[in-house]
């Protein structure tokens, strides 16, 4: 029996290592998933939507206009993207996980057709949908599994739309945020946001992603902004106290910069979207 090599079992033991710190991450990622099914209501009520900009950027990139056409809204949470969906005249079909996320869905837009599924493994027949979007939700996919399952169901023609809210850094205000929650939850938000776009332009699918990026601010009051903080994963799934503490905090070095308590949050959507041949 041949003893492998001191240099083997090293390269063994950091492939065990690889491999272990990925299932961690995987189930962190499935642990702030669940996390917004407890807040499907302050989500709802508190996190931005999205401007008229980004569906006619789709629509000039999709080579197709929404109204008439039908849509799979993936991840469709409370309802935020597919109701401006809606709005433009596209036909949806959503498909969301979460129980809490599903039933503030239901609440929110009760004529809206919704079916329980996730884009790994999406309950729809083959080549049966014109569009297949994803608001604000591509991150909780396996881009392995996603990307083929969106080909499988799109129409020839038709085409994946992935988008997503990320804070505009270049504003020095957002960006000292920034930098005061990455220290204290230990997280860097703006690195994942960067690998988000990777996880889709990078992996093998056969597709052509275009990028997209659309600025626009909204106004809200401070509590607001607070709620919609909160409402984020690694706030839901923060300690209490943790979670208190900061808002606390970011609440009197808010103050200091809006005294009237009104904030402008600005925001960049990005939006990959890539058609089907």
């Amino acid at each position: 029996m041949t003893t492998p090599s001191p240099a083997s079992r090293t390269a063994q033991e950091q492939e065990q290592e690889q491999a272990q710190a990925q299932a961690r991450e995987q189930e962190q990622a499935q642990v702030r998933a669940r996390s917004f099914n407890s807040a499907a209501a302050q989500y709802a009520a508190n996190r931005p939507s999205y401007p008229p900009a980004l569906f006619d950027a789709i629509e000039e990139l999709s080579g197709r206009p929404l109204a008439g056409a039908l849509v799979a809204d993936v991840g469709a949470g409370t309802g935020i993207a597919t109701a401006l969906l809606r709005q433009r005249g596209a036909e949806i079909i959503a498909v969301e996980p979460g129980d809490g996320m599903a039933a503030q869905f239901r609440r929110t837009l009760p004529d809206v057709l919704l079916v329980r599924g996730d884009g790994d493994h999406l309950p729809l027949t083959d080549a049966s949908v014109d569009l297949v979007t994803y608001a604000q939700a591509w991150h909780w996919t396996d881009p392995a599994r996603s990307l083929p399952e969106a080909r499988r169901v799109l129409r020839p023609g038709g085409a994946l739309a992935l988008w997503w809210n990320r804070d505009a850094l270049d504003v020095p205000w957002i960006a000292e945020q920034s930098d005061r929650i990455r220290r204290h939850f230990a997280r860097d938000l703006a690195t994942e946001m960067r690998r988000i776009t990777e996880s889709a332009t990078s992996a093998p699918s056969g597709l052509d992603f275009t990028v997209r990026r659309v600025r626009w601010s909204r106004q809200v009051p401070l509590d607001t902004h607070l709620a919609n903080l909160a409402s984020h994963s690694i706030f839901l799934v923060a300690d209490e106290d943790h979670r208190t503490t900061f808002l606390a905090q970011e609440r009197a070095h808010l103050l200091r910069h809006f005294p009237d308590e009104v904030i402008e949050e600005t925001y960049d959507v990005d939006l990959l979207l890539a058609r089907k041949p």
